[in-house]
């Protein structure tokens, strides 16, 4: 039995809208703060939980907990949202 998500037409158009030009670190910083590529994700963050193109996120230092952005290529991790 499968599960209908009512999220999935519009994470599929963000996930074509945030891929649709790659983006370079340099643009992604400018337009969102901090970003982060795999390797530095690993080192600030454990994902708890993925819904492209959203991670959920808990932070190694401080264990706060919030979501993040990405896209594809190059893999960059990017607008991170602390939970309330």
């Amino acid at each position: 039995m499968s599960t209908i998500d009512p999220t999935e037409s519009i994470r599929r158009e963000l996930v074509q809208e945030i891929n649709k030009v790659e983006g370079s670190r340099e643009y992604l910083e400018e337009q969102h703060g901090e970003v982060w590529d795999t390797t530095e994700l690993c080192r600030d963050f454990e994902v708890t939980a993925f819904l492209a193109p959203f991670v959920c996120v808990r932070r190694n230092d401080g264990g706060t907990v919030g979501t993040l952005e990405f896209q594809d290529r190059p893999r960059y991790y990017f607008n991170y949202c602390e939970d309330e």
